[in-house]
């Protein structure tokens, strides 16, 4: 179904999609329009009309919130949201995507998604470039875990977190790299898992 859609429609569709999969329903036009930086929320009805007549939602009149999956949706979108890829070397902007990713039920979870990882700086824990981790959506974290972090530059790194004295320390697991220091990184999710491909 991705091949139907422009990036900008696909995008709505899986912020709709996550909002629905958090809170149990959906967002209104207006959430879309602030969450895409649209002046109006015109321009949110163009993305919501084009979705509903390619089959990915339906929605009920005279309802805010009435923006639902429709069972093609559904059918199409079993298992963790694919959000993008990850830096594990030099840090870069995650890419959102619209891909999905059918794990086994231990990772299963509403506030779980998945990110594949670019780079090598986390080598020695065991999470290699290409790998996929599973991340589980967190605002907190405790010293020594490892974090998908983002800094202020919205930049966003699969790393150890450190808590220091006026800095966070984002401590990568690689002999040969050097720790990232932030006073302002910010945690966004906690690694709670690994997958491989070995072949």
């Amino acid at each position: 179904m991705d091949a139907e859609l422009t990036k900008r429609q696909a995008s709505v569709f899986g912020y709709i999609r996550e909002t629905i999969e958090e809170r149990g329903y959906g967002p209104t036009v207006r959430e879309i329009a602030e969450e895409f930086g649209m002046s109006s929320p015109n321009g949110a009805m163009g993305h919501i009309r084009a979705l509903t007549k390619k089959g990915f939602i339906k929605r009920t009149a005279n309802r805010s919130r009435s923006i639902e999956l429709t069972e093609m949706a559904h059918d199409q979108y079993d298992g963790l949201p694919l959000l993008g890829v990850v830096a594990a070397g030099t840090m870069h902007e995650a890419i959102e995507q619209s891909d999905r990713i059918v794990l086994d039920d231990m990772f299963a979870g509403k506030s779980n998604y998945v990110l594949e990882v670019s780079g090598d700086s986390m080598i020695d824990a065991q999470i290699a470039d290409g790998d996929f981790i599973v991340v589980q959506r967190k605002r907190t974290a405790h010293k020594g875990d490892i974090v998908v972090a983002r800094t202020s530059d919205g930049e966003a790194t699969v790393k150890y977190w450190f808590p220091e004295k006026n800095r966070i320390r984002l401590q990568p697991a690689n002999k040969n790299m050097k720790p990232i220091y932030s006073k302002d990184a910010r945690v966004i999710g906690l690694v709670i898992g690994v997958v491989r491909n070995m072949r």
